[in-house]
């Protein structure tokens, strides 16, 4: 099912990474069907996290999808450890952003980042709970 070499990836950093440069330093934007011009780069900001994304899981596991399943991790373990402690440092950055750095940064940012950590995080707790106490063996 996986590709060789695996699939391209670069394309999808390399567009996510301009996106990004956009919403945080050109601030290029319309106004769009919603009348707001921060709401697009809003969404142009969700658009290069997603491509990033792709990018990452492309990759990493060498292979077209979207869903990390536990099968293909080479060791569960320690990989779900590390992504316990990136989404604590994600959720910490959420509350950094949604408290001390409001005025610097967009209104949604501390959520957007809290669900990012969340989501890290219930992925996490799923791995360690399936091979471990869940475990068939």
């Amino acid at each position: 099912m996986g590709e060789p070499s695996g699939p391209e990836w670069r394309i999808h950093a390399i567009v996510g990474a301009v996106l990004l440069i956009n919403v945080v330093f050109l601030k290029l934007s319309i106004d769009g069907p919603w009348d707001s011009e921060s709401f697009t780069l809003g969404l142009t900001g969700s658009v290069s996290l997603s491509l990033f994304y792709v990018a990452w899981y492309r990759l990493t596991f060498r292979r077209r999808g979207l869903i990390p399943w536990v099968d293909l991790w080479e060791e569960p373990a320690s990989s779900a450890r590390k992504v316990l402690s990136c989404s604590i440092m994600v959720l910490s950055l959420a509350w950094l952003s949604g408290n001390h750095l409001q005025h610097l940064l967009p209104t949604p940012t501390g959520l957007v980042l809290s669900l990012i950590g969340f989501l890290m995080l219930t992925q996490s707790a799923y791995v360690l709970l399936s091979i471990g106490p869940l475990s068939e063996d």
